[in-house]
């Protein structure tokens, strides 16, 4: 009897952001517009920096790569919003909310991994500059993005499995969009202390880990920045790391209270909203905040775009 209360649940339904008509039809347009931005400007900076031979650099390579993660990130969880919207059927069968969560994990680990590693990058650059091109050297560029999609890689595989684990005996609403991990963790009806033990411990090595690596390049960054005597070039260093730490900002100030914090403080209200906030606005921002600043980014999508209207035109 017991078995078969816990295989009772083969569909999760993901209760999303509003169960009213009108507000879904409203959320629908404003997500579609966000994804479509988000899948839009990610792919110009892509095609930006591989035209432009100006942006052949460490940096931008670290920024290509985080422009392929934003775009897979956001399509791993809006595609499926925006068709509950359409089709009114919330259900997600259990083996694809399983994959669902494999996918969001890794690639926000990837993301946070790539963020330490571009940190780092302006730390070499700011702090040893006359040695920059003998430490960061494209085999250096590619060993880092490699670390970053493999070492997340097993620990989402990690966390998956264990989920995979937990017993659900019949309650399968999730008071989210997207089947996140503490969302699920929530809804077992067994033993839940492992996975949230691997949580703080194997999650931590792929959020924290990163995150301090990032401090301590920062505060090195900053030291070497006020030992600059005039204010041009203090204002210049500054200028090199400024869109990075504006994204790093945004991205750990909106996941660190909801991925370390108790899973009893959690509310359905605090997770959306945030969740929200780091899986469609930050990956939509990013190419605005690195383009926007940056001369080189908006000379090389200048090129970009006009490049491309040229081509049109002769057609």
């Amino acid at each position: 009897m017991e078995q078969r209360n816990q295989s009772e649940v083969t569909e999760f339904i993901l209760l999303g952001l509003s169960k009213e008509p009108e507000q879904e039809r409203l959320l629908f347009s404003f997500f579609m517009l966000m994804y479509l931005i988000t899948v839009l400007g990610n792919l110009l900076i892509i095609l930006a920096i591989r035209i432009d031979s100006r942006l052949h650099t460490p940096m931008y390579f670290f920024l290509s790569n985080l422009s392929v993660v934003d775009i897979c990130f956001t399509s791993t969880t809006i595609p499926k919003m925006l068709i509950n919207h359409l089709t009114k059927n919330k259900a997600i069968p259990y083996g694809k909310c399983l994959t669902q969560t494999f996918f969001f994990s890794w690639l926000i680990g990837t993301d946070s991994v790539l963020l330490a590693s571009m940190a780092y990058d302006r730390y070499v650059a700011i702090c040893a500059p006359l040695h920059y091109t003998m430490i960061i050297t494209p085999r250096v560029c590619v060993f880092l993005v490699s670390v970053s999609w493999i070492w997340t890689c097993i620990n989402s595989l990690i966390h998956t499995t264990s989920l995979s684990q937990l017993s659900f005996c019949g309650h399968n609403e999730i008071h989210h969009f997207f089947c996140d991990l503490s969302a699920l963790i929530k809804l077992a009806c067994s033993d839940t202390f492992i996975n949230d033990l691997l949580i703080y411990t194997v999650g931590g090595l792929t959020a924290v880990v990163p995150f301090i690596g990032i401090l301590i390049s920062y505060i090195h960054i900053f030291m070497a920045v006020l030992r600059i005597p005039s204010t041009g070039g203090k204002r210049k260093a500054f200028s090199t790391c400024g869109s990075h730490l504006t994204v790093v900002c945004l991205f750990y100030g909106t996941i660190i209270g909801v991925y370390f914090s108790p899973t009893s403080s959690h509310t359905a209200q605090k997770d959306t909203a945030v969740a929200v906030m780091y899986t469609v606005v930050t990956p939509m921002l990013n190419p605005f905040i690195y383009s926007l600043r940056n001369s080189d980014m908006k000379g090389a999508l200048r090129l970009l775009l006009t490049s491309k209207l040229g081509l049109s035109l002769c057609l």
